[in-house]
C-alpha cells in the first residue's frame, strides 16, 4: 500500500467499465490515485477513464476478458509499466444467467464460472505474483450475500461467489503460514442499482430486478475503499447482506422455503421482458453507448447504509459502549456507598 513518500496509490479494477467497478474507479480517483481500468466494453472503459481524470486520478484502460489469464497478466504488466507497482487489486467482474437450473446449459454455467470465479483467481494470481516479492499490497474481492446463500434463478452466479470464498479461505491460510504482509479481503454485497440488470442474459418472464432493498453502487464503493485500507478478513454491506449470511447459519431449511416462496417474483418487477435482446454473457453490448455506474432503479436506491457506517466504526463504537458501561458502574457505586 502506498504512503506519503510512494506516491499516489496504484489501483487495479476489473470490471472497471459500469456498475460497481466504475463506482470505485471514481472513489479512488477522488484520492488521487493512478487506476488501470480492466473490462470488456470500449465505450465504458474510456467513459470510466474520463470519469478517472476529471475526479484527479490518472487512468490506463485495458479492454480485457478477465476468463482469460493471458490478458489478465499482460494488463497487469501495462498498468505496472505506466503507473508503477500496484497497491491495490480490485475482482469485481462478473457475469450472470437469471434461468431456472432446469433450463441452464452447460456452457452458461461454464461461461459464469470462468469470469466471475476463474477471473477472480487470475486476477489474484496476477497480483500475487507482484505484491509477494515485495512483501506488501492488498486484494479486495467484491462478493456478495450470495456467497454465502444461494437464491433462486442465479445458481450460476451464486455457485461462482461460494468458489471466491473458499478460495479466499483457503489463501487467507497460506498467507497466515507464509507471514507474508500481503492482505486479502472480500467485502459482501447487498442488492445493488447497477448496469448488469439491463444486460445479464435472463429467461425469466419479466424483466429482472436486485431484490429489495436496494442500495446504490456508491455505498458498494465507499466499502470498497474501506476494506483496501483496513486490517478486515471481511466486511458485510448493507443490514440485509447481514441477514442472509447469519439467517442462513441459524436455519438454512427454512430460509430455503422462504426464498421458494418470495425470491422468484422479488427478482423480476412488472415488465415483460424481451427475450430478443442482447446480453452480455459473451461478448460486451455496450457498443455506441457508455451505461455508467447506475441502473434503472434510482427512485428505489439508498446512498447510505447505516449499518455499514457502524461496521467501519465499530471500535469507535464498541470503546463508547464500553465507556458508557463503565460510567453506568461509577454511577451505581457511588449511589452504593451513599446508601
Amino acid at each position: 500500500m502506498s504512503d506519503a513518500t510512494q506516491g499516489p496509490e496504484v489501483i487495479m479494477i476489473t470490471g472497471a467499465s459500469a456498475g460497481v467497478g466504475r463506482a470505485t474507479a471514481r472513489a479512488f480517483a477522488r484520492r488521487g490515485a493512478r487506476v488501470g481500468l480492466l473490462a470488456r466494453g470500449r465505450e465504458g472503459l474510456e467513459g470510466a477513464r474520463q470519469d478517472v481524470e476529471k475526479l484527479g486520478g490518472r487512468a490506463l484502460a485495458v479492454p480485457t476478458d478477465v476468463a482469460d489469464p493471458a490478458q489478465v497478466e499482460a494488463a497487469a504488466s501495462a498498468v505496472e509499466e505506466t503507473f508503477g507497482p500496484i497497491d491495490v487489486w480490485v475482482n469485481n467482474a462478473m457475469v450472470s444467467v437469471f434461468s431456472p437450473v432446469k433450463q441452464m446449459e452447460p456452457e452458461e454455467y461454464r461461461r459464469v464460472t470462468s469470469v466471475t470465479y476463474l477471473g477472480t483467481v487470475y486476477g489474484t494470481l496476477a497480483a500475487l505474483r507482484r505484491m509477494l516479492p515485495r512483501d506488501r499490497g492488498t486484494i479486495v474481492q467484491v462478493g456478495s450475500a450470495l456467497a454465502y446463500r444461494g437464491i433462486p434463478l442465479q445458481s450460476a452466479y451464486c455457485a461462482a461467489k461460494h468458489a471466491i470464498q473458499g478460495f479466499c479461505d483457503s489463501l487467507h491460510c497460506e498467507l497466515i503460514h507464509d507471514k507474508s504482509r500481503v492482505r486479502l479481503t472480500m467485502v459482501q454485497m447487498p442488492a445493488l442499482n447497477t448496469t448488469q440488470f439491463g444486460w445479464v442474459k435472463s429467461r425469466l418472464p419479466r424483466k429482472a430486478q436486485p431484490v429489495p432493498p436496494i442500495f446504490q453502487p456508491e455505498v458498494a464503493a465507499e466499502a470498497i475503499v474501506w476494506a483496501a485500507h483496513h486490517d478486515r478478513r471481511s466486511l458485510m454491506v448493507g443490514w440485509p447482506t447481514v441477514e442472509a449470511i447469519v439467517g442462513n447459519k441459524i436455519a438454512p431449511g427454512l430460509l430455503d422455503v422462504y426464498l421458494a416462496h418470495t425470491c422468484f417474483d422479488a427478482q423480476m418487477t412488472g415488465e415483460p421482458e424481451d427475450p430478443g435482446r442482447p446480453d452480455n454473457l459473451w461478448e460486451p453490448v455496450d457498443a455506441g453507448h457508455d451505461r455508467g455506474a447506475h441502473g434503472t432503479f434510482d427512485r428505489r436506491s439508498s446512498d447510505t447504509s447505516w449499518q455499514l457506517w457502524a461496521n467501519m466504526h465499530r471500535g469507535w463504537l464498541a470503546a463508547l459502549a464500553g465507556s458508557g458501561l463503565a460510567g453506568l458502574a461509577c454511577v451505581a457505586l457511588l449511589n452504593r456507598r451513599r446508601r
